[in-house]
């Protein structure tokens, strides 16, 4: 019997990667670096400094920035994305989420963030289920990222449970083998490519039954 869900947020529970993307589109511009969709895949599911650093060895600009100065840049990445955020609403929950959530919460299941965003908490007040999530792991408090499952394991020990007694949601394949990682049973959200070694893969949380997913 399962004891609590562990969501990551980007592609589970919203979708903030547009904004990410545009975000990231612009800083490359300015420093002349190309980033497309097809590139912007490479950026899912990991930190912002892992990002730029992806971002500027793929421009070939691995050595020319400081690290002042790419803390600068990755800081400005981030301030243009808070701006892109401050139109989401409720209305930007991906579908079957409220409903998930609701249902959870009606059967005393807590529910924990494991995401990358420091600005997980910003999102999840604009979309109105903040208050639904027991926990949110900050991202300050890790010292690897995706695919390490150090923060798989930190949001079970938010809810007061073992790896093995939650299910986690993923959409990126780091996400899904960090899960993995700690022996928690795995849901793939899938978005385009295929999630290698996710236990039960869906399109959109309308498509499982929640009662099912607590005996896994």
């Amino acid at each position: 019997m399962k004891k609590g869900f562990i969501f990551d947020l980007d592609g589970v529970i919203t979708d903030t990667a547009k904004y990410h993307f545009i975000a990231w589109r612009d800083l490359g511009a300015e420093i002349g670096v190309a980033v497309d969709l097809k590139f912007n895949e490479q950026l899912k599911g990991i930190s912002r400094m892992d990002s730029l650093d992806r971002i500027l060895a793929h421009g070939g600009k691995e050595n020319d920035f400081t690290m002042d100065q790419k803390e600068a840049l990755a800081a400005k990445k981030n301030t243009h994305y808070v701006e892109l955020l401050q139109s989401l609403t409720p209305q930007d929950l991906l579908p079957g989420v409220k409903e998930f959530l609701d249902a959870a919460n009606a059967k005393q299941i807590p529910c924990a963030i494991a995401s990358a965003s420091k600005n997980a908490p910003f999102i999840l007040e604009k979309l109105g289920v903040k208050d639904q999530f027991a926990g949110i792991v900050d991202p300050a408090t890790l010292h690897k990222g995706k695919p390490d499952p150090e923060i798989f394991v930190k949001a079970a020990e938010l809810l007061n449970i073992k790896p093995e007694e939650a299910v986690g949601f993923e959409d990126a394949q780091a996400g899904i083998d960090g899960i993995k990682a700690c022996g928690m049973y795995a849901v793939g959200v899938l978005s385009g490519e295929p999630l290698h070694g996710a236990d039960l893969t869906c399109h959109e949380l309308t498509e499982l039954n929640i009662d099912e997913l607590l005996q896994k």
